[in-house]
């Protein structure tokens, strides 16, 4: 590789390095967003897999 083929890097401009936070931003909290529905997901098969195995005796 010559020197000459070195491109320089450029600091992103302030609206562009804006947009690249908000971007990662998006990008974790939509995977916080599944996790959590996961999470609540499980709990409630959890749940309903407990009242399933322990039922209300009737008197």
């Amino acid at each position: 590789m010559l020197i000459k083929e070195i491109a320089t890097i450029k600091p992103p401009t302030p609206q562009q390095a804006r947009i690249n936070a908000l971007k990662l931003q998006k990008d974790s909290v939509s995977k916080q967003l599944k996790a959590e529905r996961q999470r609540q997901k499980v709990a409630k098969a959890q749940k309903q897999l407990s009242v399933a195995l322990h039922p209300k005796m009737s008197v």
